[in-house]
């Protein structure tokens, strides 16, 4: 759970059912905090703020102690809004309200569904400004993850028009290892490269840019999710998870859209049994490693379509909530592109998931209690 406004003091995360013994320092979750706010086509939000973690329980000598794991992150940009974000009751003057609500954001039916004259009351909480949060609590998952042999990664691979070429020999590892090292997540040079022509034009126009970025999760066990409840699928699971991310509106998992034009001698993948690992195999990954609900043992692989930022320089038309006239949305300090951005949210909800999914198969009220019910389970897949 999170909570915590894009102009409050702070955001909070919590986390329950973590096994004691899991070494997690702040510097492991500060890492992603860190590549969440870089990104060409980032707005100025990101010069003032310099997220860092606190962890205020859950945590001793470096380690988990099983008790829910309480964090922090400080807002910056607080000390500019205390007056406007304050929780005592404005007793001389109200802030200015916010009335004009922008198209493609949570403003206006938040405000009818709360009964709120000032669209701020729903903005704050509906800014990616709480993405921080679930960042953090992503990172943490990730080193759960790592701890049983799972990887967790995300690349850009289309901003606007322009979409990047990925090469079918490089593998996975080399894929996510180089688009970490761009600022736009993006593991294709040229791609990249037009890609910041295209989001300095829609900068210059007044306009935003949206695109779509790519999950992957390496050495997933067999196994994870469940065909027997349809809110237990994992494919299920993990799509509800990436639309959760403000902007994202489409998600598919291994060949996906693709899958819908195909037959299904084009789709499926082959089994094939390797005697020397004592292990099934897929000749191919076109389902993204899930099965009936199910991990197949191969990557998961899953993609977010993200649409442009709704907060425009040049703003659309809009109507005042009060006196119900028409006039231009308002505008706040925004991104003219943060799909690199919602890559490293994209992997935080897919280790969350995931790392739900491990927990529920082989529990463990401690870590060496869960590598021990993983190595008991791996053993048992590799004797079928």
């Amino acid at each position: 759970m999170t909570g915590g406004e894009s102009h409050g003091p702070r955001l909070t995360a919590i986390v329950e059912g973590l096994p004691a013994g899991l070494p997690l320092l702040a510097e492991h979750v500060d890492v992603d905090l860190g590549r969440r706010q870089r990104g060409y086509g980032r707005g100025a939000r990101m010069k003032i703020e310099q997220d860092r973690v606190t962890f205020t329980a859950g945590v001793r000598g470096g380690e988990t102690l099983g008790s829910p794991l309480v964090m922090q992150v400080e807002n910056r940009d607080w000390a500019n809004w205390t007056t406007r974000m304050q929780s005592e009751p404005f007793v001389e003057e109200r802030p200015e309200a916010l009335i004009r609500p922008r198209p493609g954001h949570a403003d206006l039916a938040g405000g009818l569904k709360y009964d709120r004259g000032d669209l701020r009351d729903v903005l704050e909480r509906a800014s990616a400004r709480e993405t921080a949060a679930r960042t953090a609590v992503g990172a943490v998952a990730k080193r759960l993850l790592a701890a049983v042999g799972i990887q967790v990664g995300a690349h850009v691979i289309r901003i606007g028009h322009v979409a990047a070429v990925i090469d079918p020999a490089r593998s996975a590892i080399e894929l996510l290892e180089k688009a970490r090292a761009s600022d736009l997540a993006c593991a294709d040079d040229d791609a990249a490269e037009a890609m910041r022509s295209a989001i300095r034009e829609a900068a210059h126009a007044g306009d935003t840019l949206g695109g779509t970025f790519e999950v992957r999760a390496l050495g997933v066990p067999v196994g994870l999710g469940s065909h027997v409840h349809w809110d237990r699928k994992l494919d299920g699971r993990l799509a509800q998870a990436l639309m959760s991310i403000q902007a994202i509106k489409a998600v598919e998992i291994g060949d996906g859209i693709a899958a819908g034009a195909a037959r299904g001698s084009q789709v499926h993948d082959e089994i094939a049994y390797e005697a020397a690992a004592h292990t099934f195999v897929r000749t191919s990954n076109r389902s993204g490693g899930l099965e009936g609900g199910i991990t197949s043992g191969g990557e998961v692989v899953c993609r977010a379509v993200m649409k442009p930022i709704a907060t425009l320089k040049k703003p659309l038309r809009s109507v005042d909530v009060h006196t119900k006239e028409p006039l231009d949305a308002a505008f706040e300090r925004s991104d003219v592109c943060a799909v690199s951005a919602a890559s490293v949210v994209g992997e935080a909800m897919v280790a969350i998931v995931l790392c739900d999914a491990l927990l529920e198969k082989f529990g463990g009220d401690s870590l060496r209690e869960l590598l021990r019910n993983v190595a008991g389970y791996r053993a048992q897949v590799e004797a079928y």
